[in-house]
């Protein structure tokens, strides 16, 4: 696009690829979260160093948050996803459902913001299984199942206390739960004029703890009058928000019934498989709508299938326990199929500062049988020495019937944890990338990959490495 870039960096991070990738980099004041993605006034001053005209807040950190795109906004940046009115209205969660539902979207039955006292009877009134969630809420934070009335009030505590921690905000409502349904999502885009393009759904349904682990695209066995009805309450959920930029409509979906979860205001984590399979460049468009440009009339129909995997350093032997540690080795994979998005390098400290993903191996195929067996070869290629990581899961969900058929659900990780118990198959890719770690010294330099332009080389002559 013509556009030149800079990056910000939390200390730890200084040898990470977008560092040395950027035109320039600015270090951040320290690791902590609290020091460097999430400290606003430090990002607002790097901008300004740099002369930026606009942030892209990534899809963690601050990208939901409405005091950041407020604060863009007085210092003139452009904030690139919704305004700040927009943001704040998804991020009550419990608003945007009263919001979404009075447009004729379907919901589940559930409650606005709940006291302690009044969840017991609450939670009657709608019924059980059900699900406390933070009003704040975003990637499967301040989240719990509970199954009948016994368990709620533990519930409530740990999830106002995780919901407090994550979100500075604790309040908590009330949801009913469908078991054996599917998690679908459908990725839209919005200009300021008030256009809504739909451009797909993706399912979503492999999760573990309300995290996703396998994404892919166009949601498998959907009949199609599903999907056009999907797409069309995403985009009336859209509307009735007045929202603008990327973001992702998120649905739970049993046989012919589909309800309404939230709005994810950002970029998604797998953004990716829509992008193959729709053609179309999600983040090209982010700043496109940024710049004030409209949408055109898109085609929904997409090419193929497109799956994701998601590494996280996890370990699936310990029940996906966050792993830390330095990496020794990588192994990636390769072929005109596979794409990686990556952050991984030799040498990199993994810590329980951030978040424990690593990177992402997406795949495309004709059709779904055949992106599968893309994705597993492209797995079996891939490893990564220095801490547990998450393909042994992906490995076996991949050949597991319920996958293969496409009738997985979101209990689908639970046969994980009932499976027979194995000894921890390698694969060669892996052993391979163990090896790297002793062919090297225990402590590897690091050297990522450099790409020198009149802006880098002004960068290191400026000091801002």
């Amino acid at each position: 696009m013509g556009l030149s870039t800079a990056a910000v960096y939390a200390p730890i991070d200084r040898h990470a690829p977008h560092v040395a990738l950027a035109d320039r980099a600015v270090p951040l004041p320290g690791d902590p979260p609290l020091e460097s993605y999430l400290n606003i006034g430090a990002l607002l001053d790097a901008a300004n160093a740099t002369g930026a005209e606009a942030v892209h807040p990534g899809y963690g950190f601050l990208a939901e948050n409405p005091a950041f795109a407020e604060a863009c906004a007085a210092a003139g940046v452009t904030f690139v996803g919704p305004p700040a009115r927009v943001l704040a209205l998804c991020g009550d969660k419990a608003v945007a459902r009263a919001r979404v539902a009075a447009a004729g979207v379907p919901v589940l039955p559930g409650t606005d913001p709940v006291t302690d006292g009044d969840a017991a009877h609450a939670a009657e009134r709608i019924g059980y299984p059900l699900l406390l969630k933070a009003v704040g809420g975003g990637g499967g934070k301040g989240i719990h199942l509970v199954r009948d009335a016994g368990g709620l009030p533990s519930a409530l505590a740990l999830a106002r206390g995780e919901a407090a921690a994550a979100f500075g905000d604790d309040r908590i409502y009330l949801e009913r739960w469908l078991d054996g349904a599917r998690h679908l999502e459908v990725q839209v885009l919005a200009d300021a004029a008030g256009a809504v393009v739909a451009l797909g759904e993706r399912d979503c349904s492999v999760q573990r703890r309300h995290q996703k682990l396998i994404e892919e695209s166009p949601a498998p066995g959907l009949p199609e009058a599903m999907r056009i009805r999907l797409r069309d309450a995403a985009v009336a959920a859209a509307q009735a928000v007045g929202y603008e930029n990327a973001g992702t409509i998120e649905f739970l979906v049993a046989g012919e019934q589909f309800f309404f979860l939230e709005i994810n205001a950002r970029l998604q984590v797998e953004h990716p498989v829509t992008e193959l399979v729709s053609g179309i460049d999600l983040v090209v468009q982010q700043l496109h709508i940024a710049r004030g440009g409209r949408l055109a009339a898109a085609d929904p129909a997409g090419r193929g299938h497109a799956i994701e995997c998601r590494i996280n350093a996890e370990d699936p032997h310990a029940g996906f326990l966050p792993s830390a540690g330095v990496i020794d080795g990588i192994i990636e994979p390769s072929g005109p199929w596979v794409r990686v998005d990556s952050g991984m390098y030799v040498g990199m400290p993994v810590t329980h500062h951030y978040d424990p993903l690593l990177g992402k191996v997406i795949v495309w195929g004709p059709s779904r049988e055949e992106a599968r067996q893309r994705m597993h070869r492209a797995l079996e290629q891939t490893a990564v020495a220095g801490v547990a990581t998450t393909i042994p899961f992906h490995l076996w969900a991949l050949e597991h019937p319920a996958f293969v058929a496409g009738t997985h659900d979101i209990r689908f990780a639970q046969e994980w944890d009932r499976r027979r118990a194995d000894p921890r198959d390698e694969t060669p890719a892996a052993l391979a990338a163990v090896a790297v770690t002793f062919s090297h010294d225990r402590r590897p330099a690091v050297r990522p990959p450099q790409r020198r332009t009149p802006w880098t080389q002004a960068a290191r002559e400026e000091g801002l490495r």
